[in-house]
């Protein structure tokens, strides 16, 4: 099997056709990616991880780092984790991805917290992707069979809070994907992706009065997939993990004794190293050679773009949230996404409800987008949190 077939189909970008068994039809996939962005220059492994597993955030506009925590945290802002008043809680997540493009995609999330004491909480949590039956082909049309590539991360969270207004949070992660695992490629037998990494995160919140209402205002950082590189075949390309450095900010105002409303905003930039341009003796003309370590990547990913500051600006999305609550029962929530065409084009409003009922929360997630253009229009998500024990006081 073609390395260079197997190094795009490990990422899904970069114009990969994949056969897909179940209805015996050529699905084109294109330039898409599994987080649903379209390719760019800037290229990594495992995309699944750029994905927000939960509803709530997912109907926010994938807004959420600095907004207040639940069970899901880990998967935005782990610090939040440490600011939970209940006891100990779990929660799962499912979305059909990319359906307008595929059946039988989806992401599944199941996560939960256990607080150690005042200041203390740890969690965990498990995210599977799965992309469903494929038809494998070589760059000969020639059938490999059908596989059921498929990938995962398995985390574990510890947050600490310093007081009322700050805590710290950090998660360890594993990471695999089997993609094409058995197939042969030039430089041998193709495997398994294996990778670790590690999430730094942060939370600060203070009470205030704005607008003459009682006012929450926080504001939050997460540096995610913090790792290894990862390579699909002995002796052959190594791929960044998409280290990805979300920060933002959010006002919760109380209306009045029954309602509160939320606006939040995030900026999210990919820490990897963006794609140079080369001529046709593969000779770098314009940016920087992506080949370098990981600290060199994370550092170097702020001034590498071949277009300069103003192409780097273009790298950073925009991820923008509403949230209602009446009475802490119901919620209504909205939100808008937003990628440069150049960099993933990923651009989407968001709908979602909420609904809790004594120890049980249940979110959902609508995706507004253009059907011929978007392969995320018409995403839906869907969890369930489950909260026990009585609630506690973090101490000053």
């Amino acid at each position: 099997m073609n390395l260079k077939y197997i190094s795009k189909l490990a990422f899904s970008a970069l114009s990969l056709v994949l056969v897909f068994g179940k209805t015996n039809a050529q699905v084109v996939i294109g330039n898409t990616q599994t987080n649903g962005s379209e390719s760019n220059n800037i290229v990594t492994a495992v995309p699944f991880l750029l994905i927000t597993p939960d509803a709530r955030s997912g109907a926010m506009g994938d807004a959420g780092v600095a907004v207040t925590g639940d069970v899901n945290s880990a998967s935005i802002n782990a610090s939040k984790l440490a600011f939970l008043d209940k006891p100990y809680g779990f929660s799962v997540s499912y979305s059909p991805w990319l359906k307008s493009l595929v059946p039988d995609i989806n992401l599944a999330y199941l996560s939960g917290f256990y607080k150690l004491d005042d200041r203390n909480t740890i969690g965990a949590s498990l995210r599977y992707f799965s992309l469903g039956s494929i038809q494998l082909t070589d760059v000969n049309q020639q059938d490999l069979g059908i596989s059921n590539p498929n990938e995962l991360a398995l985390d574990f969270s510890f947050a600490r809070s310093f007081g009322e207004e700050f805590s710290l949070g950090s998660s360890l992660r594993y990471i695999y994907s089997n993609l094409a695992s058995g197939q042969f490629a030039s430089s041998g037998q193709v495997h398994g992706g294996n990778a670790v990494a590690v999430d730094v995160s942060g939370l600060y919140k203070t009470a205030t009065t704005l607008f003459g209402k009682e006012t929450v205002l926080s504001a939050g950082a997460n540096i995610s997939n913090i790792g290894t590189k990862m390579s699909y075949s002995d002796g052959g390309e190594s791929f960044f993990l998409p280290t990805n450095f979300k920060i933002g900010g959010a006002s919760t105002f109380v209306v009045d004794e029954f309602s509160t409303f939320t606006l939040a905003v995030d900026f999210n930039k990919l820490l990897v190293p963006t794609q140079p341009i080369y001529d046709s003796n593969n000779t770098i003309v314009s940016g920087k050679d992506p080949n370098r370590s990981v600290p060199a990547g994370i550092f170097g990913s702020f001034n590498d773009a071949p277009g300069g500051f103003s192409e780097e600006i273009k790298e950073v999305g925009i991820s923008t949230g509403l949230e209602y609550w009446y009475n802490q029962q119901f919620a209504l929530r909205a939100g808008y996404n937003y990628q440069s065409p150049m960099k993933g084009d990923s651009r989407y409003f968001t709908l979602g409800l909420g609904l809790k009922y004594n120890v049980f929360n249940i979110d959902f997630s609508y995706l507004l987008a253009n059907a011929q253009t978007s392969p995320l229009a018409n995403t839906l998500r869907f969890g369930l949190l489950f909260n026990f024990g009585d609630k506690k006081i973090v101490k000053q």
